[in-house]
């Protein structure tokens, strides 16, 4: 049925329960699952609060790309033993990072957690929200609360 699952993840526990999903239904179809971790730098376009603009080394960026590397690691070593599977730690918006993803790699289902569904966040826009009005395949948003 499903061949290519996306799901993303923050490294949460409500997030972990949407990796388990994921990974049991990729074990179920058979299916490639791709993990996906989103990051950010600093906002470079602000100043500091004494006047001086920020300068962005590199290291910022080094060091949140290592953390969501992290974040990937671990969930595919307690989601995906057994799968073949793949992590992407993406720098930008974690809602364009898993539909980049999922038109990336041609995903049959992209499985995201349902936390942020619920009070102004779902009127404001929420991150499986934004995700489910997006992708370019079928959603699957598992309860997590």
């Amino acid at each position: 049925m499903y061949q290519t699952i996306v799901v993303g993840t923050d490294g949460s526990p409500t997030a972990d329960k949407a990796v388990a999903a994921a990974a049991a239904l990729a074990r179920l179809c058979g299916a490639k699952l791709h993990v996906v971790t989103a990051f950010k730098a600093l906002n470079l376009g602000m100043a500091s609060a004494v006047g001086a603009p920020l300068v962005d080394t590199g290291a910022d960026l080094a060091l949140r790309q290592e953390a969501a590397d992290e974040v990937t690691k671990a969930a595919l070593s307690s989601w995906a033993k057994g799968l073949e599977a793949e992590g992407h730690a993406v720098h930008g918006d974690a809602v364009d990072a898993v539909l980049d993803v999922a038109e990336a790699v041609s995903a049959d289902l992209v499985v995201v957690g349902s936390k942020g569904m619920r009070g102004a966040r779902r009127v404001l826009g929420s991150v499986p929200n934004s995700v489910s009005h997006g992708a370019p395949c079928s959603v699957l948003i598992v309860k997590t609360g």
